[in-house]
């Protein structure tokens, strides 16, 4: 496989390396410590371009690859994987999202806004009894008149808390299971719908994650995304392209955790000698960058399939489970190799490590996205 990158991919990536380091890295540690979602840099993001990667140009985006959303995600997660998750909410679970299966005047109304960054997208799948098992949601859209009233509520959506439109998933037709799931577009403001907590985390701190509560939520039926009970084909679809896009962020914390293992290792002195030359320090490093480079190809390559093929989930399954895991293991080795230092908050290390985690758990766990992969291997039958 070509892992070369095109002339405008580069630049694109050269691009957010530069304003990553300039806008988002002296803001990283305080996003961290006081939960603190930038909106100022947000919109800055926007105006730079960031925000439309894969947007078509007729709604203000650049309309290139997934492989480009995603290298923008790797610069931005080197500094801060937080604010580079609230960026791949936006840009792909929604924008992405609607540019892909909206009308054209649901593209009109909300995409130009999108790619600014003058409003905040997000999409609300998961459910607190709906995690893993995401198609068995239970909130509802009942008709109603013209429209529809949405019922239920969901937990753990990034940007919830200042999202201004969402992409919700609701049951239609609650009797045929995930064959009865629609997808409604609902802005902030409308009656009936409110953030009913904002989620104190781990890690990714500065992302925003909430719950959402949805008690009689009129929705015009031009909000309905897509045709009435055929949303499970727009959730996994979009489950796929996720998961590959946002492979992105732990291939960006792998490479800052080992620039900064290998920029200690050739510094620190112990037992009269550098710490590099220790084999055991040695091995680490050399393990380090093999999983980056293995990483590297399966995450281009699952960016490359879906961006033909959205409905196979092998490919950006194993992407994302081989990075994410790496990316938990790559932060704690480099941890170990910095000692009581990288334990310190004087260093990102430690927010890194904890950042990496949830990309074991969000976009469906490593296990589920293992049983995917495996289904997919043993063919029908086995679903």
């Amino acid at each position: 496989m070509d892992l070369r990158l095109s002339d405008e991919e580069t630049r694109i990536r050269e691009a957010a390396r530069k304003f990553a380091r300039k806008e988002v890295q002296p803001i990283a540690d305080r996003m961290d410590r006081e939960d603190y979602f930038p909106r100022d840099v947000f919109r800055k993001f926007g105006s730079e371009g960031f925000l439309g990667i894969t947007i078509p140009e007729r709604w203000g985006g650049l309309g290139l690859s997934y492989i480009a959303q995603a290298l923008v995600l790797e610069e931005v997660a080197r500094v801060s994987p937080a604010l580079a998750l609230s960026v791949g909410a936006h840009s792909n679970l929604l924008a992405d999202n609607l540019a892909r299966n909206g009308t054209d005047d649901q593209r009109d109304r909300y995409l130009p806004s999108l790619v600014s960054g003058e409003t905040i997208g997000a999409l609300a799948l998961t459910e607190p009894n709906a995690g893993s098992d995401a198609l068995s949601l239970r909130t509802e859209a009942r008709r109603d008149g013209e429209g529809y009233r949405i019922n239920g509520s969901k937990q753990f959506i990034t940007n919830g808390p200042v999202a201004d439109v969402l992409l919700v998933y609701a049951k239609t037709d609650p009797a045929a299971g995930a064959r009865g799931i629609s997808a409604f577009l609902v802005t902030k403001g409308s009656p009936g719908f409110t953030v009913s907590r904002s989620l104190d985390k781990m890690g990714m701190r500065g992302s925003p994650t909430g719950g959402l509560s949805f008690q009689d939520v009129r929705v015009p039926a031009d909000q309905l995304v897509g045709r009435e009970n055929e949303g499970v084909g727009i959730v996994m679809g979009g489950l796929n392209v996720e998961r590959a896009v946002l492979a992105g962020i732990p291939l960006g914390i792998m490479e800052e955790c080992l620039e900064r293992a290998t920029g200690y290792a050739r510094d620190r002195e112990q037992f009269g000698q550098k710490i590099g030359r220790f084999e055991l320090i040695a091995a680490k490093l050399a393990n380090m960058w093999t999983e980056l480079e293995a990483a590297r190809y399966l995450v281009y390559s699952a960016l490359t399939s879906v961006a033909t093929d959205k409905r196979s989930a092998r490919a950006s399954s194993a992407a994302l489970t081989f990075a994410s895991e790496a990316s938990t293991r790559h932060a704690l080795e480099a941890i170990q190799i910095w000692g009581g230092y990288g334990y310190m908050r004087d260093t990102p290390l430690e927010r890194l490590a904890r950042d990496a985690k949830l990309l074991e758990i969000g976009a469906g766990t490593s296990e589920i996205r293992r049983l995917a992969i495996a289904r997919e291997l043993l063919g029908p039958g086995f679903d």
